[in-house]
């Protein structure tokens, strides 16, 4: 036994030396060299793949070892990149590296070889590397095809920021090659005669299809698509919940996407470090987890982002209990809905054991929360909701979270309601305005509506019940439809009490009272306030006596048209507000008037104030009128300018003179307005009284010329004016004739009215009326007892007898018939008569005649003879009185002549004399002519008047004509 116990120690020492005897031969005669080197490559991500073997490995041998790698471009000796690869190595086993070029491969011939070292601690002593293996060439431009020009890499995937190079091919001269990446071309750098090299840094992302990169040769056209994706980033908010303790919802934001439309990659995975179970997303921000039924309570979830370029993760842990979100409850709805009260009730989802959860309650009204509750509820809730408002809208929502730990609370549920309708709360806030009249009172009732909250509901109508308290027992009663908010009453002078009410569908609120006295007539002067950005402080005086508050009404408009009429009502303690709205406007004037309410509810006013809340400029220019011109002055006058109506108080007014004088006028100051440019010299007289409308501008010179304009003005600055007004004044010596004239014009006008006014007085002494013959007093001779029945002006009884002509002085031919000679051939030293006297042929009998001159025709009576003078007219057969045949032709003619000759003789020539002529028939024959003429006789009948011209002369007749007619020879002279 002793013997075989030292045999088997004797053979594991021998079995020791010989192992380390082959571990040191192994590492000094057989070296690890890597055999079997075999490349290939992607073109796609642009890798090189290597393999290999290490032979000479005994007994199935695990050794750590080191393989060197170099790699060489264009040819071996270039050698661009140099690295080291750890791993383990079994016998016979094959060895996978890869490695990623930044050139495109296809643009350059590779070169590889590889060597190793054991880098193993049972070896300690080898760190000898073995030898190289041989160079392995890898070259991929012989399997291009024959085209001329190539552009690589083809549809590279990158991210965006990265740097790429991009390279071309051409197998002809490169001279003319240009390239462009998205229209702008860039420049690279030639690697061999063939091959140009472009390196992109910090590549941007520009489009979800890629950019382009091309290069062309005149025709040629080759390019490829860069495809630049967004850096995928770590998901963020990665939450995972339960709503039922069966399925877990996991969540997170994924961040940019990152996929391309032929590169959609993007993916997301969820795994779970207990069960050690893993899930494929199917969406890119959530993924639902199957809770098992192990009371696993504790998980531990990591979720995966990656996509072709980058891989990243985040990691959570929880426990199940503290990461419950309820569902939302369901099934809301009110009961018993009342004026101020609602029941609200609702349902929740069960969540199996653990079924006690946490309700939250919130009320909303008019677009804010009101009331907030908690309510712990199992299956159903319910809550009931106080103090609301009638004929209110109100929303309610509900939700709910896990008691025993609040995670997140549910998705909100809402509902709405409307509340009943009550009785208004409050009074209406009443006013009036009074007009008073003779024997009666004309009062405007005003009220504000009132608000939604103490409406409690739709009004309908207003009452208005007017007593009169002269006469208590007179009500009327008037009843006013929403939504008016004011009536009209007319009443006599008595004193009212007026009650309003306003009404719903339930009730009436309380009654607002006025008083209206019926013998209030108060005046009160009128102040000016000035208002602020606030608004305007409006104050008055303390009243002693006993008062329930004060009033201050204002408007924009005067108070006969109430205009935006408001008011607002004080405290009687309080003898100041400041009156804001947004409805004041710049420019506008507002009235304001404060009244005082007594104990008996009657209205006192106390002040008037009027202003602006911010004055502007005026509006309008004055209508400026110049009168009163004299050599050294004149009056400008704007009396019609409404002051009234301005955006502003008229603080006074500008005179603007322009002079070619160098030196303003006393009281004027010289003033630089921006739109006068010219010469003229333009002084500024500055009138503080907005009353004052008229201005006299003195201290001028005789016929000089001048320009004046008036401009108004206020707080905020000047306003518009007229157009310059020219002004010339007058010369001394024209002045002094205007002082004579005028009053001689006036004289003149005095007078001329005084004998408009005594025109029947002048007529009578200056022109008096033709007389009449039936009315004169001739006819008292004439008409005798013998004969009373004599024909006044009978035209078949009378002839004109005579024709008399004076002062002409020129002859006029007048032809008588039977002679043959005009009147022109006689010539006459004194005015002479024309004689037409009814004759007879044979008779040898005076015929006794008187004639008369008329003086009132007879303008130059005082050169005229005797109408006694009567001449003797000649002999007419009677063969020469063909053409007028009678005595009323006769007349008509020398009347037609008469009239046309007026017309026609200048007014020098045109000396009147009047003839009357009486003839009596005492023979009985009437055609007779008297014998002897120069005695005049009386007529016995009242033959003719007629006015002749002067300017005829009489011809005498011959003895042995009769005379019948006369004929106008000259058509240049007719008369009767």
């Amino acid at each position: 036994m002793a013997v075989f116990a030292n045999f088997q120690t004797t053979f594991f020492l021998a079995l020791l030396f010989l192992r380390i005897s082959q571990s040191e031969v192994l590492s000094e005669h057989l070296p690890l060299t890597p055999e079997s080197l075999k490349i290939s490559i992607n073109s796609a991500r642009q890798y090189l793949h290597v393999q290999w073997t290490v032979r000479n490995l005994l007994y199935h041998q695990e050794l750590k070892m080191v393989f060197q790698i170099q790699i060489s471009r264009f040819n071996s000796s270039n050698i661009i990149w140099v690295g080291n690869y750890s791993t383990t190595v079994k016998q016979n086993q094959v060895l996978h590296w890869s490695w990623e070029s930044e050139l495109p491969l296809e643009c350059a011939t590779h070169f590889l070889r590889i060597r190793s070292m054991v880098d193993d601690a049972s070896f300690p002593k080898s760190t000898i590397w073995s030898n190289w293996s041989s160079w392995e060439k890898v070259d991929v431009q012989d399997s291009l095809g024959q085209d001329t020009l190539f552009v690589f890499p083809n549809d590279k995937l990158v991210e965006e920021g990265s740097n790429v190079t991009i390279c071309y091919i051409s197998r002809n001269n490169q001279n003319n090659i240009s390239c462009l990446l998205e229209d702008e071309q860039i420049n690279g750098e030639q690697l061999d005669p063939h091959v140009f090299a472009f390196n992109l840094n910090n590549v941007p992302f520009i489009r979800e299809t890629g950019t382009n990169f091309y290069c062309q040769r005149n025709k040629t056209v080759k390019g490829i698509v860069l495809f630049v994706s967004k850096v995928l980033e770590e998901p963020k908010d990665f939450s995972c919940e339960t709503q039922d303790f069966k399925t877990l919802n996991c969540t997170w934001d994924p961040g940019r996407n990152t996929d391309l439309r032929k590169h959609a990659s993007q993916r997301y995975t969820l795994f779970e470090f207990y069960s050690g179970e893993k899930k494929l997303c199917k969406h890119k921000n959530w993924c639902n987890w199957q809770i098992t039924q192990d009371s696993q309570e504790t998980y531990n979830f990591t979720l995966i982002a990656e996509n072709d370029l980058r891989k990243r993760s985040v990691s959570i842990l929880f426990n199940l209990t503290q990461r419950v979100r309820p569902m939302t409850p369901f099934s809301v709805s009110f009961e018993t809905v009342s004026a101020t009260n609602a029941m609200m009730t609702w349902k929740v989802h069960s969540i199996g054991n653990y079924s006690s959860l946490l309700c939250n309650v919130e009320l909303y009204g008019e677009g804010r929360m009101i009331q907030q509750h908690n309510v712990s509820v199992k299956v159903n809730g319910e809550f009931l909701l106080s103090e609301l408002e009638p004929n209110t809208k109100y929303t309610a929502q509900v939700r709910c979270a896990y008691d025993k730990h609040i995670w997140k609370w549910s998705e909100w549920i809402s509902q709405s309601f409307i509340t009943l309708e009550a009785a208004p709360s409050v009074a209406l806030d009443v006013w009036r305005n009074v007009k008073s009249k003779p024997g009666s009172q004309n009062v405007i009732l005003f009220w504000k509506p009132l608000s939604k909250f103490h409406a409690n509901g739709k009004i309908l109508f207003y009452n208005v019940v007017v007593e009169n308290l002269d006469q208590p027992s007179r009500l009327e009663h008037y009843t006013i439809p929403a939504p008016a908010n004011g009536t009209e009453l007319s009443l006599d002078q008595s004193s009212y009490e007026i009650r309003i009410t306003a009404n719903n569908s339930v009730g009436s609120s309380p009654a607002s009272v006025i008083v209206i006295s019926g013998n209030s007539t108060e005046e009160v002067e009128e102040e000016k306030i000035k208002g602020t950005e606030d608004g305007f402080p409006v104050s008055w005086k303390p009243h002693s006596g006993d008062v329930l508050g004060y009033v201050v009404e204002w408007y924009d408009c005067p108070q006969d048209q109430l205009c935006d009429f408001q008011w607002e009502n004080v405290g009687p303690g309080n003898t100041s507000i400041v009156i804001s709205s947004d409805a004041f406007r710049p420019g506008v004037r507002y009235n304001f008037r404060i009244y005082r309410i007594s104990t008996k509810r009657i209205a006192y006013l106390l002040e008037k104030k009027t202003g602006y809340s911010k004055e502007l400029v005026p509006s309008t220019k004055p209508q400026v009128v110049m009168n009163n011109l004299t050599p050294h002055s004149f009056t400008l006058s704007w009396e019609n300018y409404p002051t009234e109506s301005q955006p502003g108080f008229i603080q006074g007014y500008h005179v603007y003179l322009k002079s070619k004088a160098r030196q303003c006028h006393p009281g004027f100051e010289k003033a630089n307005l921006p739109e006068i440019t010219d010469d003229p010299l333009c002084c500024k007289y500055k009138i503080d009284n907005p009353e004052q409308k008229r201005f006299i501008v003195e201290n001028l010179q005789p016929e000089s010329f001048y320009e004046v304009q008036v401009t108004p003005y206020t707080s905020a600055g000047e306003g518009p004016g007229e157009a310059f007004m020219k002004v010339t004044t007058p010369g001394e010596e024209s002045h002094k004739l205007i002082r004579i004239l005028l009053p001689m014009i006036f004289c003149i006008l005095v007078i001329m009215i005084a004998c408009y006014m005594k025109s029947q007085w002048v007529k009578e002494k200056c022109y008096p009326d033709i007389p009449d013959p039936y009315k004169s007093s001739i006819l008292s001779l004439i008409k005798s007892k013998e004969n009373p029945h004599l024909t006044i002006m009978n035209v078949n009884d009378c002839i004109p007898d005579a024709i008399e002509v004076i002062n002409k002085p020129e002859g006029t031919k007048i032809q008588f018939l039977g002679t043959g000679k005009s009147v022109t051939e006689l010539e006459f030293t004194k005015p002479a008569y024309l004689y037409l006297l009814p004759t007879e042929k044979n008779s040898s009998s005076p015929s006794p005649c008187i004639c008369f001159e008329n003086f009132t025709y007879n303008q130059a009576a005082s050169d005229a003879e005797s109408c006694g003078h009567v001449l003797e007219p000649p002999f007419v057969p009677p063969s020469q009185l063909g053409l007028v045949t009678s005595s009323e032709s006769l007349l008509k003619t020398l009347e037609k002549s008469y009239m046309n000759s007026l017309e026609e003789i200048p007014a020098e020539e045109t000396n009147l004399n009047y003839v009357s002529q009486l003839a009596s028939p005492m023979s009985g024959d009437k055609d007779s002519l008297p014998t002897n003429p120069q005695v005049p006789v009386h007529c016995s009948e009242y033959k003719m008047q007629m006015a002749v011209p002067p300017c005829l002369t009489a011809s005498p007749l011959s003895e042995k004509s009769s005379l019948s007619s006369v004929t106008l020879l000259d058509q240049d002279e007719h008369f009767h």
